[in-house]
């Protein structure tokens, strides 16, 4: 009785609170939040136009970006400032933040495409040089042309928000940076403020395209990255890339040289995938794969070419300079050390020579396995052999076994032939006794 009246009251109980035909429920301002940490990279635009995305269907007052990143990708960074720049009905508040954070190289330039950019105190922003953006070493002509390219970017970002647009291409042309109170005595920056409360307020009642913002007692939604971001965030590490790059070689070459084993190939194969996938997000240098490739091609013929190491040694320079070379192209904070260089090109280097290299040549070589195994072989007789019947115990199994000439149990004899799964034996003289082998 008292589950009945349980379920009765329950499923009267949200007629109750359901508001009636007509009647209207408050809603309150919504602000859309997510947090930017690390090196700018293609899940960070990901992650970032999918945040546009979520805060304009809800119809938030405004989406704000916590930012503390050292830089990251050009091509990455373009993608940014052009969705800040494309969303006129959408205000995006870039807010530096926690104190000690900064937005350097390419942070500058998302800072400054915001339509309204804070700073925690004790926090900087500047060095927008695009050798840090970019990564590499260019030569004067190819150097030049990319500095004058990211100071007219930046100073076109600077005008359209009508910041200080001669300290922006200060920042790029001799990689200036300041700090928050200066950036906001020099119009780099709309407002300082603590934390994310006094952010709120401060921003509160602004006017940003038109549209005034309500955003002092708004709803706070958090949006994080997701399983894809994540992952391919995870992928596109230098080092991660690496040992996908040695999985797959392993992987493959172990398959080839290991017909049927599966596993390696399988795992090759995906590995490969991987690779592939991450290298089209980044900008990865081709002579560098090139390189790897040419390693490989030295490795294997080292199997076939009485070289005595020497292409086992130039596959070895050749590795290491190619997995050198495959992200040269990576701002500072993304390249590969060589604590993960050396030991992956010794690592491949002792895996060419004592996996790959006796299993290419065991393809090659005369078959040691199976029935042409068995001729020459003695074999103790179990049960009496003839022409008809018999058997034999050789290498650990039970065999039936014929003979011209009938051996008693007991007896040694020796393999000459296999019929089917039936082997052909014959009895040993004393002589061949004295000059070979125990049976098995």
């Amino acid at each position: 009785m008292v589950a009945v009246i349980l379920i009765l009251l329950f499923s009267i109980l949200p007629g109750i609170v359901r508001p009636v035909q007509g009647q209207t429920v408050p809603e309150t301002n919504r602000v859309v939040i997510i947090s930017v940490k690390g090196t700018i990279s293609p899940p960070t635009s990901n992650y970032i136009n999918r945040a546009i995305k979520i805060a304009r269907s809800e119809g938030a007052e405004c989406l704000i970006i916590q930012l503390d990143t050292p830089g990251g990708l050009l091509e990455s960074m373009k993608q940014i400032v052009q969705a800040f720049l494309d969303s006129h009905d959408l205000p995006i508040v870039v807010y530096v933040t926690p104190e000690g954070a900064s937005a350097a190289s390419a942070g500058t330039f998302i800072t400054m495409a915001a339509h309204i950019a804070a700073m925690a105190p004790t926090t900087n922003i500047g060095a927008a040089s695009p050798v840090q953006m970019g990564g590499g070493t260019p030569d004067s002509v190819m150097q030049k042309k990319l500095f004058n390219y990211s100071e007219s970017y930046i100073e076109t970002i600077a005008k359209r928000r009508n910041r200080n647009a001669k300290w922006a291409i200060s920042a790029v042309r001799d990689g200036e940076s300041i700090t928050a109170d200066k950036a906001l005595e020099l119009n780099v920056i709309d407002l300082i403020a603590k934390d994310r409360d006094q952010l709120l307020q401060k921003i509160d009642g602004r006017v940003v395209e038109g549209d005034t913002l309500h955003t002092r007692n708004a709803t706070i939604t958090e949006i994080d990255t997701n399983l894809a971001e994540n992952f391919l965030a995870f992928i596109i590490r230098p080092e991660v890339m690496l040992i996908l790059t040695l999985i797959a070689i392993y992987g493959i070459i172990g398959e080839i040289s290991n017909p049927g084993a599966i596993i390696p190939g399988v795992s090759g194969f995906i590995a490969l995938i991987l690779v592939l996938y991450a290298s089209a997000a980044m900008p990865i240098n081709i002579a560098g794969f090139a390189l790897i490739g040419l390693a490989i091609i030295l490795f294997i013929a080292e199997a076939f070419t009485p070289t005595f190491g020497l292409l086992i040694a130039g596959g070895s320079v050749s590795f290491f300079l190619g997995a050198l070379m495959l992200f040269q192209d990576l701002p500072e904070p993304m390249k590969l050390s060589w604590a993960w260089l050396i030991p992956a090109t010794i690592l491949t280097t002792l895996f060419f020579i004592w996996i790959v290299t006796q299993g290419i040549r065991a393809q090659f070589t005369k078959t040691e396995t199976g029935m042409e195994s068995m001729a020459g072989k003695r074999v103790k007789v179990l049960e009496k052999v003839d022409k008809q019947k018999g058997r034999v115990f050789v290498n650990g199994e039970y065999w039936n076994a014929i003979s011209d000439k009938p051996i008693e149990k007991g007896m040694e004899a020796e393999i000459v032939g296999v019929r089917g799964l039936t082997l052909i034996i014959r009895s040993i003289d004393k002589s061949q006794k004295n000059s070979k082998q125990e049976p098995s």
